[in-house]
């Protein structure tokens, strides 16, 4: 059965690759938004599935944001605030991204 989680593991991995391909330039979403796409995700599995991007991948995880419309507290957070900006989406003065921007 140990093949079966496995699997299952994978096939979530994938749909939330597959989602945050789609989300278009200047939007942002949350990590609960995408894991309510998938079968069984979670926002902390989908922060796990970021975690574990491979290099040069080419995902746009810079457009995932909390569900209070500001950004996460990790490691890359000056470049996505970078990456957002350079996409048009500007945070307010407490750090939180407009909310007519939000995806889907």
């Amino acid at each position: 059965m140990q093949g079966a989680e496995g699997y299952m593991k994978a096939a979530l991995r994938e749909q939330i690759h597959t989602i945050i391909a789609e989300i278009p330039p200047g939007r942002v979403t949350t990590y609960g938004r995408i894991a309510a796409m998938t079968e069984g995700g979670t926002p902390r599995l989908v922060a796990r599935a970021l975690r574990e991007l491979p290099a040069g991948h080419g995902l746009p995880w810079f457009r995932i944001i909390t569900a209070s419309r500001k950004l996460a507290d990790h490691p890359g957070a000056a470049e996505q605030r970078e990456r957002l900006a350079a996409e048009g989406v500007l945070l307010d003065a407490r750090g939180r991204a407009p909310a007519s921007l939000m995806w889907p």
